[in-house]
């Protein structure tokens, strides 16, 4: 190195290796789980009502934004590279939840019964129905977590969690009203869910579009 030339700074961005998508995907699956435990907290003793509804879409969102925007955080995602260690590390995060599913959460089902295990039912009450489109699903909102990280960075716009949450809630917030005020029936936490995930998606693929 040349006397007096500052020594490179290594890059901090597009972070993909291994053991930073297993240590960060392990957070995120943790952080859903914990959220899904506080879930079945308030079905449970919350009275059915709008409160109990309240509280469980609330629950929704944070679970999502976890799921969707921590990856790219942890990655850092500026180009492919990054994107795709968002989406590994949104994987690694289903397989964590997955175990934390097996091994606590439907062992206490029988015993408390507290959980619809929705997608067992759809799939005939087969758990290899369930357990793919949790990994599919985990893995698509870190992708466009990712994309919609990554695009707004090509941009010089902020790249936050609060930068980054604040339009996803705002479209969320928009459709939510619009189902609820159209008296379609649908439950609450799952209109939220639904509303989050078409939001994010819609963002994501608008700001890869103005990126390219």
């Amino acid at each position: 190195m040349t006397a007096g030339t500052a020594p490179a700074t290594p890059t901090t961005t597009d972070r993909s290796d291994f053991r930073h998508v297993l240590a960060s995907g392990t957070k995120v699956g943790v952080a859903v789980g914990a959220t899904v435990i506080v879930y079945l907290v308030v079905s449970r003793f919350v009275p059915a009502g709008p409160a109990r509804a309240l509280a469980q879409a609330l629950l929704v969102l944070a679970g999502a934004g976890a799921a969707s925007l921590l990856p790219a955080q942890w990655a850092v995602a500026r180009s492919t590279e990054g994107v795709a260690g968002a989406a590994a590390i949104g994987l690694w995060g289903t397989i964590v939840f997955m175990a934390i599913d097996v091994v606590l959460l439907r062992p206490l089902n029988h015993f408390v019964p507290t959980y619809p295990w929705t997608w067992d039912a759809i799939g005939g009450g087969s758990t290899w129905w369930y357990l793919p489109v949790w990994w599919m699903l985990g893995t698509f909102v870190a992708w466009m977590g990712g994309l919609l990280t990554a695009g707004r960075a090509a941009r010089g716009a902020p790249t936050s969690l609060r930068a980054l949450a604040t339009p996803v809630l705002g479209g969320t917030l928009g459709i939510t009203v619009a189902v609820q005020l159209a008296q379609l029936g649908i439950y609450l936490p799952v209109t939220v869910g639904a509303a989050y995930a078409l939001t994010l998606t819609v963002l994501a693929v608008v700001a890869i579009a103005r990126k390219a």
